[in-house]
Parts: C-alpha cells; sequence; structure tokens
C-alpha cells in the first residue's frame, strides 16, 4: 500500500514502505509513465521514473522477493545516474504523470514530487544545510519547473507554480505563482502580476 503525500511537519520517509501511489498497480502506472513521455521507450526520463517505482514496489513485496529485487534496482539505480544523469531515489514520494523533461544533471531529493508536475534538466532539489537532512522541498501538483532550477530547503512549491529556468527558490512559491530570479521572488500571483 503507497503512503500519504508527506508535509514539512510529517515524518521523513525512509523508504520502508512501498512510496507508489495509491490506488494504481505497478504495471498500470509504468504505463502511465510512458504515455506522460511520449511513449518513447528510450526517454531518460520514463526510464529513471520506471526504477523508481520499481525500487517501491519492491517495498511491499515478501522478504524473498525483496532480497531478489534490491541488487537489481540498486544496480539499475546507479546505473541511471550514469547513463541518464537523473538521481531520483525511491523513497522520493512522486505522484502520477510526473515528466522529467530532457535528461542530465538532475538531482531530485525533495520530500515529494505532486502529480503532473514537468521537471527540466539540470535540475537541483534537496537540503539547503547538510546538517538539517530533513528539511528538504514539497512540490505540489501540476507544477512546471525551468532548466537549472534549484529548490532547497523545507520550502513547498503550491499546486500550479511555475518556477523559472535557473531560478534558486530558497522560500515558499504560492499555488499558481511564477518565481523567478536568484534568489527567487515572485513576480506572478494568480490574481494580480507583481511589480517587477
Amino acid at each position: 500500500m503507497a503512503a500519504e503525500f508527506p508535509s514539512h511537519d510529517g515524518p521523513f520517509s525512509i523508504g520502508a514502505e512501498n512510496g507508489n501511489p495509491a490506488g494504481i498497480g505497478f504495471w498500470a502506472l509504468v504505463a502511465e509513465d510512458f504515455r506522460s513521455h511520449n511513449r518513447a521507450p528510450l526517454s531518460q526520463g520514463f526510464w529513471a521514473l520506471f526504477w523508481h517505482r520499481f525500487g517501491n514496489w519492491r517495498m511491499g513485496q515478501p522478504r524473498a522477493v525483496r532480497l531478489l529485487a534490491t541488487p537489481l534496482y540498486l544496480m539499475m539505480f546507479k546505473l541511471t545516474e550514469w547513463i541518464c544523469g537523473i538521481h531520483l531515489p525511491y523513497p522520493v514520494r512522486v505522484g502520477r504523470r510526473v515528466r522529467l523533461e530532457h535528461f542530465g544533471g538532475m538531482i531530485l531529493v525533495p520530500r515529494a514530487i505532486g502529480d503532473g508536475c514537468t521537471i527540466r534538466q539540470n535540475t537541483t532539489m534537496g537540503v539547503k544545510h547538510a546538517d538539517d537532512r530533513d528539511a528538504k522541498p514539497i512540490i505540489g501538483r501540476g507544477v512546471d519547473i525551468g532548466a537549472g532550477a534549484v529548490i532547497l530547503g523545507a520550502v513547498t512549491v503550491g499546486d500550479g507554480a511555475r518556477v523559472g529556468a535557473n531560478a534558486v527558490v530558497l522560500t515558499d512559491v504560492p499555488p499558481g505563482a511564477t518565481a523567478v530570479g536568484v534568489p527567487a521572488r515572485v513576480i506572478r500571483t494568480p490574481l494580480a502580476k507583481a511589480s517587477a
């Protein structure tokens, strides 16, 4: 059974259970990921998600299956890093219909990525300070993240938000807002435009 979408005040996932989205089986989830990547069998984003989903699936299996599946997962996870340039460990909660556009330079270690997100190349998500390993971002549903974006610390990027290319997000981005710059600032909210 899949775990709930995490919050900043909830427990941090250590990957002890199947973290795939609830209500959909492994192969149906893989098929959905394949469609989300334009049915391109050589899409690096699809393969990174496949091994991520597999890593989670194995955690819901009997111990004997896990013992066989874990070495395969670890080998393919590392191979995916080397070939595709995408680091996406299985404890990260990843929603449905997530699209990893292009490839290369992706370090994706937030607490969670919501349904329907698009993430482009050279994106980094994770901790701001090495001494606070639980302070990781939460990416809401339908978020569009530009190439080279960096999202660090215990921030929330709200549903439907946009993060511009090369933006460095260190504070929350409201739902539906657009954030750009270094450090990122909100230049547009759903109701009104802020002055630049």
